[in-house]
C-alpha cells in the first residue's frame, strides 16, 4: 500500500512529469546520435563493384582454361594443349522477386517485387543466384594439330564443354 499512495502523490506533483518528459527527449536525441554516428565495430565488406572485378574474370577464365587444357591433352593425338577463353561479361546477380497476378473482368494485372532482407539502411535486395561470366570464344593450341582429325576432336570436345558454337572455337597447331 505504501509504495501505490507514493506513486500517486508522484502523479499529483508536476516535477515528476517534467522530469519524465526531459528524459524521454534525452533519449530520443541519443537513440538519433546514435543512428548517425557510424558503428565502428561492424567491418564493412568491400563491394562487388569494385575494381577486382576484371581480376575476378580473369581467374574465372584462367581456372576454365587450365581444367580445359587437361582434359583436351586426353584426346588421343591432341599432346600438349594451350587454351585461352574469351569472357563476355563478369558475375550476373539474380535477384529474388515476388510476383502479384490480379484478374479483372477483362483486365489481367501482374506486379512483380525484389525480395528485400536487412532492416533500417542494411536492406538489401535477396540474392537468388550468381551466373557465371558468359564463354564467347576460345581458341586452342594443340602439338597435333596438323592432323584434321585431331582438330575436328577438339572442335567437338571444346562446343560441348564450353556450350559454344564451333565458329567461336579456333584449333591451330602449336609451335
Amino acid at each position: 500500500m505504501e509504495f501505490i499512495e507514493k506513486v500517486k502523490e508522484l502523479v499529483k506533483n508536476r516535477n515528476w512529469a517534467v522530469f519524465m518528459t526531459v528524459c524521454g527527449i534525452a533519449g530520443l536525441l541519443l537513440i538519433m546520435i546514435s543512428s548517425i554516428m557510424p558503428d565502428k565495430s561492424i567491418k564493412k565488406k568491400p563491394e562487388r563493384d569494385s575494381p577486382n572485378k576484371l581480376s575476378e574474370v580473369q581467374e574465372y577464365c584462367g581456372l576454365t582454361e587450365k581444367r580445359l587444357e587437361d582434359f583436351l591433352e586426353s584426346i588421343d593425338g591432341a599432346g600438349d594443349v594451350k587454351a585461352y577463353i574469351i569472357a563476355e561479361s563478369s558475375e550476373r546477380y539474380v535477384y529474388a522477386t515476388e510476383g502479384r497476378l490480379s484478374k479483372n473482368d477483362n483486365k489481367t494485372e501482374e506486379e512483380e517485387k525484389y525480395v528485400i532482407i536487412g532492416s533500417g539502411s542494411e536492406k538489401k535486395a535477396l540474392i537468388e543466384s550468381v551466373e557465371v561470366p558468359k564463354i564467347t570464344g576460345a581458341v586452342i593450341l594443340c602439338s597435333g594439330g596438323e592432323s584434321a582429325y585431331v582438330r575436328e576432336q577438339l572442335y567437338k570436345a571444346v562446343s560441348a564443354a564450353l556450350d559454344l558454337p564451333t565458329a567461336r572455337i579456333y584449333v591451330t597447331k602449336l609451335r
